[in-house]
Formats: C-alpha cells, structure tokens, sequence
C-alpha cells in the first residue's frame, strides 16, 4: 500500500533542520546588516565632508558649527528641543544648499545605525553626526571656551589635512576633543551638548547620558566599537573609538594634534 504524506517524526525532522538553519544564519544575517548599516554610515559621513569643502570653496571659511546671529529661521525650523537645545543654524542648515549640488537632494543627516528610541532626543542633534568644534566653531560662547568661538577656520588655515577630524559618529550634533578627554578643562555638565560623545569610547561609562544613549555610547554604534570619521582633505576612515581618546597626562594632553585640534599655519 502506498503511503502518503509525512510521518510525524518525519515532519519533526524537518522543523528541527529549519530551526537549525535559521539560528545558524540568523547572527550572519545580522552582521551582514550591520555591515551594511555602517558602509552607508561611511557614504554619508563621505558625501557631508564634501557638502562642507564646498561651503568652505565658496566663503573662504568652513561653516559654524552653530550660529545664532542669523534673524531668521533655519530651512525646515528649529532641528532640536527648545527645552534644551540652542536656538538658531546649526552647521548642516548652512550646507544645505551645496549638499543639493553635491548629490542633488537633503545631507544624509541621520546615521543609518542609530539606536535611539527616545520622543524627547528624537530629532537629528543627537546620536548622528558631529562637526569639530576646533574647525567648525560657535558664533559665540562663554570666555572659558573661547578655543571653540569665533571665525570658523579654512582649509589653508590647517597644517596636516588628511590627519585633522572634520566630522565623525557622535552623541551630538557638535563635538570637540574635551568631550573624549578623561580629564577636560573644565566640568562638562552644564548642558546636553556637553554630554557629546564618540560611540564605544571607554570614557563614556562614566557621563551623564540619557537612559536611550547609553547603548549607543557605551557598547558602540558599529561593529568592534569602531566610528566613521571624515578628514579636512576629504577621506573617510574606519577608526576604533579609542584611537579618538585625547588623555590627561603631567605634561599635557596626548592626541590632541592634529587629530582634534588642528595644526594650524599661523601659529600652533
């Protein structure tokens, strides 16, 4: 007699050898999006740098990082929280127009890999990209961080192009070397931009961070704990977070030039 169909122990088989294949490929499939997820992270940190060289082919001057002396308001409003956020342009409302030359439509603002679940952090100043603080600066600040105010600078300014961070994988929308420094110049908990942060960086066990960030911060947002990072010359590099670290020492700080602080031709 002819038998049709699968016997139960047949068909349980074949479930096991699918729920085998699945827990085998499941984590492959996993690094293979985050592979992917960071690639584009790395093209969009790439198509940035240029938007930002082209700003500065055009005024002579890298954009600031944020300006608040403009009396309108930026194209699309306010980005961030009003609450805690500073209002005015922010140095990616200054390029948007040679983002549009550069690719034809909006910066790709917003980091393929971000893992922030949070309404009150959810706009694009937090967990995306940063701009140097040391290049890109503020319109104005406070007296203690005059290193961070006034005319952002060019590129025949800086000494060693292709060693200089331009922008990179940041907690804020604005980062400078003192938010990787284990030990800055002065306290940094006076506002959430201060709480800036390269993702995977050891030092960021011990900031004050929102509960949503800490992942980002602190496990890291790539695979290996590894950042995009996009240089004054215009190329972009895979880095371990910690090769970012800048480090307290007797005699000063370690990794400061011209990685962060740029070596600049009129002075340093």
């Amino acid at each position: 007699m002819k038998r049709e169909g699968f016997t139960l122990i047949e068909l349980l088989v074949v479930v096991a050898v699918i729920a085998l294949m699945i827990a085998i490929l499941l984590p492959s499939l996993r690094i293979s999006r985050l592979q992917a997820e960071t690639l584009l992270c790395s093209s969009q940190i790439k198509q940035l740098v240029l938007s930002l060289t082209m700003y500065e082919d055009d005024n002579g001057t890298f954009p600031h990082a944020f300006d608040d002396t403009p009396q309108e308001l930026p194209p699309g409003g306010e980005p961030g929280n009003p609450l805690y956020d500073r209002i005015g342009w922010w140095w990616f409302n200054h390029i948007s127009d040679h983002s549009r030359k550069n690719k034809g439509k909006k910066a790709p603002l917003w980091c393929p890999s971000r893992r922030i679940n949070d309404p009150q952090i959810e706009h694009v100043l937090h967990s995306n990209y940063g701009v140097n603080q040391s290049i890109c600066k503020n319109s104005n600040g406070r007296k203690s961080r005059a290193e961070f105010v006034g005319t952002p600078l060019s590129k025949s300014d800086i000494q060693r192009q292709g060693e200089t961070l331009l922008i990179v994988d940041s907690g804020y929308s604005i980062i400078n070397w003192w938010h990787v420094s284990d030990v800055p110049p002065m306290s940094l908990v006076s506002s959430i931009a201060d709480a800036a942060y390269v993702p995977g960086l050891e030092i960021n066990k011990e900031k004050t961070l929102w509960p949503s960030q800490k992942w980002d911060a602190i496990i890291g947002r790539h695979p290996n704990k590894k950042v995009n990072v996009g240089f004054v010359d215009g190329h972009v590099e895979r880095r371990q977070a910690e090769e970012l670290f800048v480090e307290k020492t007797e005699t000063g700080y370690n990794n400061r030039y011209p990685l962060w602080r740029p070596i600049q031709n009129n002075n340093d």
